[in-house]
């Protein structure tokens, strides 16, 4: 390793001849594992030039139910996608047209034109399947001719459930007699009723496919025999069967299906498939929950030997010798103390106008190319999971904790964007080139906050005496970042992380909020540029991309802010439909210093819509940019390594039309795949968090908190105390207390009030490690206004 390389100035990077991109060098052959195998889809697409993406999730198949998945595939082509799309279309038109009367096959290609061959026969089954359509006295009928819809079963009850009826985003209500033994997932026809409440009744008529239900829940004893009670879709007790070989007790955590079912609910029978130990330790009821949402710590075989082989292979000097050398400049990282998945590194040079920031991201796609078994396995993934003490990561650690990361001293792949700004923070050029690079030194957010605070230690004013001037340049271009997102409108809305400490056996001891100081604003303010200039890049030469979109708020939810608005007595004219980001900022902001801060903060944050992946570039309405991207972050995001192949592609000369080609459709794909995956991310990470907070909360039974009041539901009010831990006021430990439906219990004798943000003094009364749930009480009857 070269230790003294001699500096060039970044300032002059921009104008550098060296080629932006050269050809990678060839990794070494890998070693093929056996033959994976393969899927149909029920839906073909078009074959397109270039590698195959990656599998597309099976129609039906339920995510937070699956345990191990096959490993993804190459998609087997059979009829293209709109083909096949357009005749179910034109059998549909036909059937409806008939109304009532059924059908022949034959009868059914004369009437739609079309050729009685396998092609009808397969769109025919398939409408068959979904429900669409009915094999009736010897014919074909369209469901809805009968007043039937095809359903998803959602939720079942000891005495009742919901089903939701496809296209559709509003619940129907199954009464318990009119299910059939249908569970969650299965697909059903349904038939409207009468009308119960605001729900529509309905009855089960068919169960078309029975959903694949792996579940998780706590091992409970009823009238002497063992039985599961399920975490959530179901809300009763299934008997364990005699063919389940797994030994349990009562107070286990397991993962089960269902080996037996009957035409009613109590007659299933479930097997237990794994034992998580005691259901009241947080360690194992987040193994059950990554059971249960379908996340593997195991990676597959063969993409444990492609990762080794590339740590082993290293970086190709020849491949090195082709990128942009930019070791000798000023580049480093900032993260947590813990982190060791670092795939992101900066530089800052102060022009005589403005600045020239560098954002240096772990160059990924060299490693992780298309197709291979890495790849497609971190598309089956989607991102990396992270929860307390642990991490489930999209690549394995060779190269997430390895060579991807950017690890101070070591030589690294980068893909480098080089930002030009004015002197008002924005953007005057970019570049985006691959480059090598050496990371300084491993920065850590607290030991550059107390740089930035004056109460850093010798060793830590040694640690980074060099870098200083560099940092302290940093600190004021991120301020001047921030004040213009501010000007700019952009939504800061305040949402409490928590830092949860583990002890050597892995039991939750401590929690405190997680506080963002100036160096971890300061990395998300740089993000922000790369980020954005990433997605110009595509805009500016029309690349297929897959953009960080963020819609405005529906209408519906702007009602409703309103309203909490109004009662609140806030000026809330300005809030419909199109509302300016700066007028909800001003609100926000002005709130703030009144004791509603907390009301407005949580009602805007669920007003918003929730920010997601798309080929479409809508904008980002909280971040008022009209273009973004999500770009550093190629280690744990697949759409960060998608879009790093899309803008090599494009750096390397591909044609634009060949781009288009081989990336349209996958860019589709992938946005659908890693907004669901994010989603399913949050959701464990959440999970988790909870079932730590419930297990460090039960070492204080009975004891007493001071906590603020953070939303208020039919069934009770949420107390959130200083640490972040958050517990429930049961309707039935408030005494006399009514809601208002918005924010408040009114006591109905005195007329004290219970409201959201008002300070609360609690009791711990109970705690549910496996659910996740705390229970409190009031502390006295004087609390309340």
């Amino acid at each position: 390793m070269q230790q003294n390389k001699p500096k060039k100035k970044l300032g002059q990077v921009l104008t550098q001849k060296k080629p932006e991109i050269q050809k990678q060098v060839p990794q070494k052959a890998v070693q093929k594992g056996p033959a994976k195998q393969k899927r149909t889809a029920s839906k073909p697409v078009p074959q397109k030039a270039g590698p195959q993406r990656p599998a597309s999730p099976r129609p039906g198949a339920q995510g937070l139910n699956s345990r191990r998945r096959t490993s993804p595939v190459k998609v087997t082509l059979e009829v293209p996608l709109m083909e096949g799309e357009t005749l179910k279309s034109n059998l549909v038109q036909v059937l409806r047209r008939q109304k009532k009367a059924p059908l022949k096959l034959k009868e059914l290609a004369q009437k739609a034109k079309e050729k009685q061959g396998p092609e009808l026969v397969a769109a025919v089954e398939e409408l068959v399947k979904a429900g669409e359509v009915l094999l009736q006295k010897g014919g074909y009928v369209l469901s809805r001719s009968l007043g039937l819809r095809p359903a998803t079963v959602v939720k079942v009850l000891p005495a009742f459930g919901f089903a939701r009826p496809d296209g559709e985003e509003e619940d129907v209500f199954l009464p318990g007699r009119a299910m059939k033994g249908a569970m969650p997932g299965d697909r059903v026809l349904i038939s409207s009723r009468r009308s119960n409440g605001e729900l529509t009744e309905a009855e089960v008529v068919r169960i078309l496919q029975e959903g694949d239900y792996r579940f998780t829940g706590v091992v409970v004893k009823e009238e002497g025999k063992l039985s599961i009670l399920p975490d959530r879709q179901v809300r009763f007790a299934i008997e364990i069967g005699r063919s389940s070989k797994i030994k349990v007790k009562e107070g286990d955590k397991v993962l089960a299906n269902l080996c037996y079912r009957g035409d009613r609910h109590f007659s299933h029978k479930a097997a237990v498939l794994e034992n998580f130990g005691d259901a009241q330790k947080a360690s194992g009821c987040c193994e059950a929950i990554l059971a249960a949402n379908g996340i593997e710590r195991q990676f597959p075989a063969e993409a444990i030997a492609q990762a080794r082989q590339i740590e082993a292979d290293g970086s190709h000097p020849k491949e090195l010798a082709a990128r942009l050398d930019l070791r000798g400049e000023d580049i480093f990282t900032i993260d947590g103390a813990d982190t060791k998945d670092i795939d992101d590194a900066i530089s800052l040079k102060k022009l005589e106008d403005g600045w020239l920031l560098g954002v240096h991201i772990a160059d990924v796609s060299y490693y992780v190319t298309a197709g291979s078994p890495l790849d497609q396995e971190a598309f089956e993934r989607g991102n990396s999971v992270y929860f307390p003490g642990s991490v489930v990561p999209m690549l394995p650690p060779e190269l997430s904790n390895g060579i991807c990361s950017l690890n101070p001293g070591e030589d690294r792949l980068a893909f480098s964007a080089l930002v030009e700004l004015g002197e008002d923070t924005s953007i005057r050029s970019y570049r985006f080139v691959k480059s090598v690079i050496r990371s300084q030194v491993k920065g850590v957010y607290s030991e550059i906050n107390t740089l930035y605070d004056g109460t850093a230690s010798p060793e830590i004013q040694e640690k980074y005496g060099e870098l200083k001037d560099t940092l302290f340049l940093m600190k004021d271009l991120a301020s001047r970042l921030a004040q213009d997102r501010t000007r700019r409108g952009a939504l800061d809305l305040e949402s409490v992380e928590s830092k949860i400490k583990l002890d050597e056996n892995g039991v939750a001891v401590d929690i405190q909020p997680r506080i963002q100081g100036i160096s971890e604003g300061m990395i998300e303010e740089f993000m922000l540029v790369a980020n954005q200039a990433a997605a110009r890049f595509a805009g500016e030469r029309g690349l297929p991309f897959v953009y960080r979109v963020h819609e405005s708020p529906n209408p519906e939810k702007l009602q409703n802010l309103k309203e909490t608005l109004d009662a609140l007595g806030i000026p809330s004219k300005s809030i419909k439909a199109g509302v300016a980001q700066g007028e909800l900022s001003r609100i926000l902001r002005e709130s703030r210093q009144t004791p509603f801060g907390k009301i407005v903060n949580n009602t805007l944050l669920r007003s918003m819509a929730k920010a997601k992946y798309s080929e479409k570039n809508i904008g980002h309405y909280g971040l008022v940019m009209a273009d973004y991207a999500h770009f550093t972050s190629p280690i744990r995001r697949y759409s960060d390594l998608m879009i790093h192949r899309i803008m090599t592609a494009s750096l390397t000369g591909m044609r634009k039309e060949n781009i288009e080609r081989r990336f349209r459709e996958q860019v589709g794909t992938v946005a659908l795949r890693t907004s669901e995956r994010e989603v399913r991310a949050m959701q464990v990470e959440r999970s988790c968090d909870d079932c730590y907070k419930a297990e460090y909360m039960k070492s204080h039974l009975e004891e007493e908190f001071d906590g603020v009041i953070s939303s208020a539901v039919n069934h009770g009010v949420y107390v959130e105390l200083p640490n972040t831990v958050e517990g429930l006021i049961r309707v039935a430990d408030l005494g006399d207390y009514q809601y208002d439906g918005k924010m408040e219990f009114v006591d109905q004798h005195s007329g004290r009030k219970l409201r959201v943000g008002d300070p609360i003094r609690v009791t711990v009364a109970g705690v549910d490690v496996s659910a996740g749930q705390i229970d409190f009480v009031p502390a006295d009857e004087g609390e309340g206004q």
